[in-house]
């Protein structure tokens, strides 16, 4: 009995370098299991739309119909509609991206016009057969060099994510502190190089504030005197900053998510880089404006109390509405953290925009506690914005580019309560694009920190289809060139390695294309890449056989060929999956990209270049009698 490399078992014999029929059984079952599944990617994808629908409603054959008829009114001409599996879906098929385009314009204001809750999106059909889809066949995603879209690259302002936490942390000290009745010398600012600092003219009352203050336990307390008075230095515990960080990146990470898929972006990339940036990749898309202006706005919403007229001013901050100045609250009852669903719709009775807002449980209940005793009273929405902003100043006798953020504050709505407010509201008096963006902002989640755009790339829908030709040509000139090589050099053994590196090529596409994967230029380098390392493993094994002939017969140099360039083609290519495997976790984009296609390819070219290859090998020679063996 031989195992799966041909290597005779102790219990039984067979002659040297044969294969049971099981053993070619299972070689010709995984070759043709992935031919099956790399096939898909021989069908060139439709350009489509993709309609979805956000509350789980059927589409009808009205609508079906309806946007054949807007279609054709505005000279589109779909190449079909239909619907996907779920029912939940409609899918628009066009013969070129000049009509996609032009009808993803008309499906969004169809949609917008007719107050329908669906997300219309940019997609690649796939023209494979029905039987290839039944079974999960599909081609392989392209990436934003190939298939063209928008890239950006967004930093992180942790440093006023954390000012901002800090300054939250002083005013709730200040509050502790009056509560308890405790003296400190007033002060508006109480944040000093990112520590909270609380003067003081009695010791005793230092010693009380401590105690008072022992709820803080993320920070560092310190005495100090400063001014000639006594002083608290609380400062945030290292590991504390570290876990806010953490924080703060996740949910950027959650809302860009939210965000981006509200865009109607196919397959889109969010991906944390380094500690402090994140990339995003929409590909297909080609309104880069539209983009800025939804990724990197940070944005939230306060409802607040109308000031009344006995209130003291420290209570009240004053804002413009409408031509005159309204006095609000500075306590906010609640704010944009508390939406858990805000959709843009009419108003029935006077067209206008407007925004419907549900609240969670807590919000829900803190607004009716708020407005219940207040009827009559009036209640203001607070628009609070983080725009970044970029100064251009010479430093050292270099224009240096200085990035800060601008906070913006303004009233969108002030409005009499009528009753008592619970879970669900709405506000009125906003614009289309602004009621729009507000419902998507909201809806999506605030950021936990302002971000903003340090490097922005568009890749042209042409230039992605020039790359993909010039990828796949790459590809297809080394690889002829290395069948042309090794059939001229090792002849029969040559036409063995030839059809392992076919099968290798085969083998990587199929792995992509159930895996999901997204194939990138960088990844085309590490296919070509892969196919070399599967010819230089051939290579080892025919040379070793060469030099094994000048002692030994043809049949056991054969053997021993396989047997002992077997661990020097497993120590190479262990080695280099473990560095595939290492870019893979850190890298991000381009890196990730040509990690992936390492991976496949290594254990891929492993599995070709000693099973594949054997298997050729056994059944050309294996069990013969030789005299002599050209190779």
């Amino acid at each position: 009995m031989a195992n799966l490399l041909g290597v005779p078992d102790k219990t039984s014999y067979t002659p040297p370098n044969t294969f049971r029929a099981w053993q070619y059984a299972v070689v010709v079952f995984v070759l043709a299991l992935g031919s099956i599944y790399a096939l898909p990617n021989l069908y060139q994808p439709d350009p489509a739309i993709q309609i979805r629908s956000q509350e789980d409603v059927p589409f009808g054959p009205d609508l079906r119909f309806e946007l054949r008829e807007e279609f054709v009114k505005n000279g589109v001409y779909p190449k079909s509609i239909e619907l996907v599996d779920s029912q939940f879906e409609l899918l628009v098929r066009f013969d070129n991206d000049q009509d996609q385009l032009r009808g993803q314009a008309l499906v969004d204001r169809y949609l917008s016009e007719n107050q329908l809750d669906y997300l219309a999106s940019l997609n690649r059909a796939s023209t494979a057969p029905a039987w290839l889809r039944d079974i999960g066949g599909k081609p392989m995603s392209l990436g934003l060099d190939l298939s063209g879209g928008v890239h950006f690259l967004l930093q992180v302002d942790m440093d006023q994510y954390l000012d901002g936490v800090i300054a939250d942390a002083a005013e709730a000290m200040r509050d502790t502190l009056i509560k308890e009745r405790i003296r400190f010398i007033p002060g508006r600012e109480w944040v000093e190089d990112g520590s909270i600092v609380i003067k003081f003219r009695d010791e005793s009352d230092k010693d009380s504030a401590v105690d008072a203050l022992d709820e803080f336990l993320d920070y560092d307390v310190f005495d100090r005197d400063v001014g000639g008075n006594s002083a608290l230095r609380y400062t945030l515990k290292t590991d504390r900053v570290a876990e806010l960080e953490d924080r703060a990146i996740s949910q950027n990470l959650t809302s860009l998510r939210n965000r981006v898929n509200e865009l109607g972006v196919s397959e889109p990339q969010v991906q944390k880089l380094g500690r402090t940036r994140i990339v995003v990749d929409l590909p297909g898309l080609q309104d880069s404006a539209k983009a800025k202006r939804i990724l990197n706005k940070f944005a939230n919403l306060d409802f607040r109390l109308a000031g009344l007229p006995n209130s003291r001013r420290s209570q009240i901050e004053t804002y413009p509405y409408e031509g005159r100045d309204v006095d609000i609250l500075r306590r906010s009852i609640v704010t944009g953290d508390n939406v858990q669903d805000a959709q843009q719709s009419y108003d029935p009775q006077t067209s206008q925009p407007q925004v419907n807002i549900q609240l969670d449980n807590d919000g829900g209940r803190k607004m009716n506690e708020a407005t219940g005793p207040n009827i009559g009273r009036s209640m203001a929405i607070l628009f609070i914005e983080q725009k970044p902003q970029i100064e251009k100043r010479i430093v050292e006798g270099e224009l240096t580019e200085i990035r800060t953020t601008v906070e913006e504050r303004r009233l969108i709505s002030v409005a009499t309560i009528q009753a008592a407010l619970g879970f669900n509201f709405r506000i009125t008096g906003l614009g289309i694009r602004e009621a729009q963006d507000l419902a998507l902002l909201l809806r999506a989640g605030a950021l936990a920190a302002p971000m903003y755009i340090v490097e922005e790339r568009t890749v042209g829908a042409q230039l992605g289809d020039e790359n993909v030709e010039r990828g796949f040509f790459s590809v297809a000139i080394g690889f002829l060139i290395v069948l042309i090589f090794m059939l001229f050099y090792y002849r029969l053994f040559g036409l063995a390695a030839n059809v392992a590196l076919t099968a290798n090529l085969v083998l990587i596409v199929a792995i992509m294309s159930v895996l999901g994967a997204t194939l990138t230029v960088p990844g085309i380098a590490g296919i070509v890449l892969t196919v070399g390392m599967a010819v230089d493993a051939n290579v080892l094994i025919f040379s070793r056989i060469r030099e094994e002939l000048k002692e030994k017969s043809p049949q056991q140099a054969i053997q021993s060929g396989f047997d002992r360039a077997l661990l020097t083609i497993t120590d190479a290519n262990v080695t280099t999956f473990f560095v595939a495997i290492i870019l893979l976790s850190i890298g991000s984009g381009p890196v990730r990209g040509f990690a992936v296609t390492l991976a496949v390819g290594i254990a891929c070219s492993m599995f070709t270049a000693i099973v594949v290859t054997r298997a050729q090998v056994n059944l050309f020679y294996g069990g013969k009698s030789l005299e002599s063996l050209r190779i």
